[in-house]
């Protein structure tokens, strides 16, 4: 399919559609971390007694997110990409305003669910409006300037969130995801024109879905990256869900919450940077190969550190590791997604979306599994980088092993 043509009919310039795909895309990093410093007063506000229960608060919304990947990519390419956003913005914002309204612990993770669900669809649509509008390098550089932005949201959420917390309550938190997305639905309705003419569109149907899910299968090396791409994200689902008990608990940094956050959301922005650098030199399954070796290499060594210090080292010390071992992650993330995304070229919307919920999905049930089993100090979440890293770096074996065994069988 071939992109459309930017004119003053389909984006307004530059600047403006590129700042707008990155607040779209930027509704999910936001809902995420700049909640984390109110995770513990919203359990004590709403009578959670298991004090891991908390985390819930997050998984429930990217399970959501999981679902919803798969749904709107055929949503978009039938009804076009704005009514899809619409529809996913106004979940988005009805499930907010639940949250800020609930007292009931159940209804606030149902509501969180369907905000993930509708947060799905500024992440899918999003980048489909860049597809349409640009190709190749074009849309690289497009990509690439709104992936600047995206990496600040980790960095500043929290502190915003930490913010709000001086001066209201959690419920706040939601009211302000509310109207950022409004302002968000304003903004795309009025300034950016739809970019899927109905000539372009394809029927609504599950045939393309089911076709790509049985391919994505089939296809060792895509399903060997998949998994491996879950595996990893797993560990830092694991630290994600785990972070403010880790900082604000256990090492009672306070309002230093959010500096720890965004220095090691830092490194991995950091990495993403360098990896666009390193990556035409030495090829992204080398690159991610060193990568994983020496994350599992660190994980394995402070796991014994961990141990030995009855899960609590110093500070300073487990924010080295941290550093270094997200900076690896780093490396791993966009390389991993487009080593699967490889032999997938003829299909890459649908396959697109398979990846990308059922890497989400392996990753929620897997770093909900370590995070569920916080104790109290860093054993679990540095055993779960450990045991996942290595588990990754099995599947990516088996799988480029696989991949060159069926090349090397003689043709008849």
């Amino acid at each position: 399919m071939r992109p459309v043509r930017p004119t003053r009919e389909t984006t307004r310039s530059g600047t403006e559609f590129i700042a707008l795909v990155a607040l779209t895309t930027s509704l999910v990093a936001m809902s995420i971390d700049t909640m984390l410093p109110a995770l513990g007063t919203m359990a004590r506000d709403l009578g959670v007694r298991e004090t891991n229960d908390r985390q819930l608060i997050l998984t429930a919304f990217l399970a959501g997110l999981a679902v919803g990947q798969l749904l709107y990519g055929p949503i978009s390419d039938s009804i076009g990409r704005k009514p899809a956003l619409y529809s996913g913005i106004v979940l988005f914002v009805g499930a907010a305003l639940i949250c800020a309204t609930t007292s009931n612990f159940s209804v606030l993770l149902a509501a969180r669910a369907v905000q993930g669900l509708g947060a799905a669809s500024a992440r899918v649509v999003s980048v489909a409006l860049v597809r349409d509008l640009h190709a190749g390098r074009a849309m690289a550089r497009v990509m690439s300037f709104v992936s600047a932005i995206f990496i600040l949201v980790p960095i500043i959420a929290p502190s915003v969130g930490q913010a709000v917390l001086l001066l209201a309550n959690w419920r706040a938190i939601f009211w302000g995801f509310a109207v950022i997305a409004l302002l968000d639905f304003l903004w795309l309705a009025r300034r950016q024109p739809e970019t899927l003419p109905p000539s372009r569109r394809a029927p609504l149907s599950p045939g393309p879905v089911v076709r790509a899910v049985a391919e994505t299968f089939k296809n060792r090396i895509t399903l060997g990256y998949m998994l491996a791409s879950g595996i990893i994200f797993g560990a830092f689902i694991n630290y994600l869900t785990t972070s403010q008990q880790i900082f604000q608990e256990q090492y009672q940094v306070g309002r230093w919450f959010p500096v720890c956050f965004g220095a090691l959301a830092f490194s991995i922005g950091l990495a993403s940077f360098t990896n666009g650098k390193l990556v035409m030199r030495y090829g992204m399954r080398r690159l991610s190969k060193w990568a994983l070796c020496v994350d599992c290499v660190l994980a394995v060594a402070f796991l014994g550190v961990a141990l030995q210090q009855q899960g609590h080292p110093p500070l300073p010390v487990f924010m080295g590791f941290m550093l270094l071992c997200f900076f690896c992650n780093g490396l791993l993330f966009g390389n991993y997604n487009a080593r699967a995304m490889e032999p997938m070229g003829h299909i890459a919307g649908a396959a697109a979306a398979v990846v990308g919920s059922v890497s989400s999905l392996v990753s929620l049930a897997l770093g909900t599994l370590f995070g569920r089993a916080y104790d109290g100090t860093i054993v679990p979440l540095v055993s779960g980088f450990a045991v996942l890293g290595i588990a990754a770096l099995g599947v990516t074996e088996y799988a480029e092993r696989g991949a060159m065994e069926i090349l090397a069988e003689p043709t008849e």
